[in-house]
């Protein structure tokens, strides 16, 4: 499985690295799958909301099988987060194309909000960060208030460590229980909160 995992100044440290450090763990413990950090554009350097800079692995490639999204800077508007990369629109752009393409997509926090954008959400379940959960509504989506939704080829967790839980879930789904379980025993995390599974 690869897995992508979408950068953007301002993006939520952990939205983004909580999910690259589960699937990370799951490649090197024996499982089939593969995990980058990328940007839509030649990059060396992407800096998030809390200050951190990452060296990203390359740009978003064209075919992988997962795309995570993470959020950051939405509920204050913030210049650089995932409420200007709503309002850019390339991000949502890129991850409907991936989706079209047959990639499943995934979002950590308002990352859930530039699915919404790409209009991947309307009328599905779906959550995203409790802050945002009034904007998730009114963008189409069907709020499920759980820790993570699942609706198959589109899955949304929410605010910031629930993207921990969200890698975890996709793990089980994709490449069994028992990897699943060994990467959360490695991390010391006990998965919270209920998965929401749906379809449509």
């Amino acid at each position: 499985m690869d897995v992508a995992i979408v950068l953007f100044d301002g993006f939520d440290d952990l939205d983004a690295v909580g999910p690259f450090e589960v699937f990370s763990h799951a490649g090197t413990h024996g499982a089939d799958v593969d995990v980058g950090l990328y940007t839509l554009e030649s990059r060396e350097v992407v800096t998030s909301s809390h200050g951190l800079r990452i060296e990203p692995d390359g740009v978003l490639p064209e075919s992988p099988d997962l795309v995570v999204v993470p959020g950051g800077g939405w509920g204050d508007r913030a210049a650089a987060g995932a409420w200007r990369e709503a309002e850019r629109g390339d991000i949502p752009e890129a991850v409907a194309d991936r989706h079209a393409a047959g990639a499943t997509v995934a979002s950590v926090c308002t990352g859930g909000m530039l699915l919404a954008r790409a209009g991947l959400l309307d009328g599905r379940p779906a959550v995203t960060h409790r802050g945002a959960l009034e904007d998730l509504r009114q963008s189409g989506a069907e709020v499920v208030e759980a820790r993570v939704v699942d609706a198959g080829d589109v899955v949304t967790a929410g605010g910031v460590t629930a993207g921990i839980d969200l890698a975890l879930h996709l793990l089980d789904r994709e490449v069994g229980t028992d990897v699943a379980e060994r990467v959360a025993i490695l991390m010391e995390y006990e998965p919270r909160g209920d998965v929401h599974e749906a379809t449509g």
